[in-house]
């Protein structure tokens, strides 16, 4: 069985402090499992990174397909058990670490994983937030709420913004609280997460384009031709608008990635550097 780790005792983690889960949730339909690894569309060469490996259901599986597996796992009670059932697979590691102090593989990999509700956006940030990372393509099964923030084409937070100018994020489908055991209080979702093949913005451009989102997104719903009117001249808005097809009662949140891509080299090519917005330091904290 997939363990769900559902509710976090405390108000705050940090990337340093262990997660210490007041429940377990277990995944018990076998074709769900093989639905989340048949998604992933892994291969014999592939290496597959899983975070929350709980009792291994998905590990065995994983096991079976992949190149390499790093199943990384912090309750010490499960590590016996993940190593007993991948003693057989030559190709597994059972990393006994807090995910959030987890170092990236170097080269390529994938994620398959059903990870812990309460440190999903960190998770994700730690997958997402360095698209010079050899993160590939992942499913993972998280709170739908999260999910649906994350796939929505209506973007409130710049990190997610940021996140969609290297990677497509699709919700695949929800699923009933009835597959765990015990069911937790939410129902979750599989999400798809893909790199693109051509990113939005260039890796040399993401700092600038992070300042961009940040200072646009403050308020989601304002309407984008104020909020464009801090960084461009009335003459350049027009141009903008014209070739973004951006309406004129269109919110800023509601901007297509492609919108954005347009926004952003119109900003590099015609607005001079030092009008470009700045982050603070505790923005740029955000993205190290």
């Amino acid at each position: 069985m997939t363990r769900r780790k559902h509710k976090y005792s405390g108000t705050k983690l940090s990337r340093g402090e262990p997660p210490n889960f007041s429940g377990q949730h277990f995944l018990h339909k076998p074709g769900l499992i093989r639905e989340i690894v048949d998604r992933a569309q892994i291969g014999s060469e592939d290496t597959v990174l899983e975070l929350g490996a709980g009792a291994g259901a998905l590990t065995t599986l994983l096991s079976e397909r992949a190149g390499k597996v790093l199943a990384v796992e912090y309750d010490e009670k499960l590590i016996d058990t993940l190593k007993r059932k991948t003693a057989a697979y030559g190709n597994t590691v059972i990393i006994h670490q807090n995910i959030l102090n987890l170092r990236l593989p170097k080269g390529k990999f994938h994620v398959v994983a059903n990870i812990p509700y309460a440190i999903t956006t960190p998770i994700m940030k730690l997958l997402l937030n360095r698209p010079t990372s050899g993160f590939q393509r992942g499913v993972i099964v998280m709170e739908k709420g999260a999910a649906k923030r994350f796939t929505s084409p209506y973007v409130k937070n710049a990190y997610v913004l940021v996140w969609k100018m290297w990677f497509d994020l699709r919700l695949i489908k929800e699923i009933s609280r009835e597959c765990f055991s015990p069911p937790p209080k939410v129902e979750s979702a599989m999400v798809m997460i893909t790199r693109r093949p051509k990113p939005i913005i260039g890796n040399q451009d993401r700092m600038a384009f992070i300042g961009l989102a940040e200072y646009a997104l403050k308020v989601a719903t304002a309407p984008a031709d104020d909020v464009l009117r801090g960084i461009f001249t009335p003459i350049q808005i027009k141009h903008l608008k014209r070739s973004s097809d951006i309406r004129g009662d269109q919110s800023i949140g509601s901007l297509t990635v492609q919108q954005w891509g347009v926004v952003f080299h119109t900003m590099t090519r015609h607005v001079p550097r030092p009008y470009w917005p700045r982050l603070s330091k505790k923005q740029l904290e955000q993205y190290q």
